[in-house]
């Protein structure tokens, strides 16, 4: 996030964010803490993942009408277990984000040591979209399982509105188990390249997405340091920040996310055949579908993923830095 103990030159010396670099940590240690934050971070999230996903391929508003309606529709119908349809499958996502932090960080490095770009929120532009590319190599394949257990939950006929791209066969969900299932006819259907669908609109939507945050989250900072007062917390500014950063890029990307869910669940073969479908059945309601979850969701999780990351970071610090960070 913030890195090197460098000292922002449009901040008040009082009131300066110190950061801490990539190599002040214990490495053993932040990542130990990280996979464990990571996991509880999803268990917090997952239900808005899942409500989101159903909202972005619902064809219109046939099942749900908005966030609260499909929370307590999902609840009333599928109960709690609803809404973690996926997520042991979701989890393998700690993976990629060990790989995520390890590129942002080294990028970051390296942009420093051999371009001497000095820039917070270039580095962040560059490291940011470098480390989503990478993760998202890693994670498709668990993505597209995953949401497709999160709409199938949804695709009963009492339900309605909801297509299953994959038309499974009854006796092969209940001898092999969904995930099971699912993997088996993904990989049918398609071979290898069925777990990769709509990897090129995850990489259209991921890259520009992180490599955005983290521009913004550098800028947000540095506006909110200069106006609160000077006993204010570091750890407040960074989760505002983040929340900030957050839900500006789910309004600009919004429409991104929507094309890669419908790519990756209704089995839209072209990008471009996508967007056509999408802008002819919603029209400008592109923009703003299953936003509002998608904005709760963002601002929830990079609050939540500030305050982790920052805490783990302190944590993580080698002995002789401690005594120069400021919470």
């Amino acid at each position: 996030m913030f890195h090197k103990f460098r000292i922002d030159d449009t901040m008040d010396s009082s009131n300066r964010l110190l950061t801490i670099e990539w190599e002040m940590m214990d490495k053993t240690r932040f990542f130990g803490l990280s996979v464990v934050n990571s996991i509880a971070l999803r268990g917090i999230l997952y239900p808005l993942t899942v409500i989101k996903t159903r909202l972005m391929v619902q064809k219109h508003n046939a099942v749900y009408k908005g966030t609260f309606d499909a929370l307590g529709k999902i609840i009333r119908r599928e109960g709690i277990c609803g809404l973690y349809k996926g997520f042991w499958v979701n989890t393998m996502q700690v993976v990629s984000g060990i790989g995520y932090l390890i590129t942002y960080e080294k990028v970051r490095d390296l942009l420093t040591k051999y371009a001497n770009i000095r820039d917070s929120k270039l580095k962040g532009l560059i490291g940011g979209g470098c480390g989503s590319l990478v993760s998202q190599t890693i994670i498709t394949p668990f993505d597209v399982i995953s949401q497709h257990m999160m709409v199938i939950g949804g695709s009963t006929s009492k339900l309605g509105g909801f297509a299953n791209p994959l038309s499974l066969n009854p006796s092969d969900v209940k001898n092999h188990g969904l995930t099971m299932a699912i993997i088996r006819e993904l990989y049918r259907r398609d071979g290898l390249r069925g777990f990769y669908r709509g990897y090129v609109a995850s990489v259209n939507m991921y890259v520009p997405s992180s490599a955005l945050w983290w521009m913004f989250y550098p800028i947000y900072s540095e506006l909110l340091i200069g106006q609160v007062p000077l006993w204010t917390s570091h750890m407040v500014v960074h989760c505002a920040a983040g929340t900030l950063s957050g839900a500006t890029v789910s309004i600009l990307t919004n429409p991104l996310d929507v094309i890669r869910a419908n790519m990756q669940v209704q089995r839209i073969d072209s990008y471009s055949l996508a967007w056509k479908q999408l802008w002819h059945e919603e029209h400008f309601h592109i923009f703003r579908k299953g936003l509002s979850a998608r904005i709760t969701q963002s601002c929830i999780s990079s609050a939540i993923i500030v305050a982790g990351y920052e805490t783990l970071k302190r944590w993580s610090i080698q002995d002789r830095y401690k005594d120069q960070i400021r919470w």
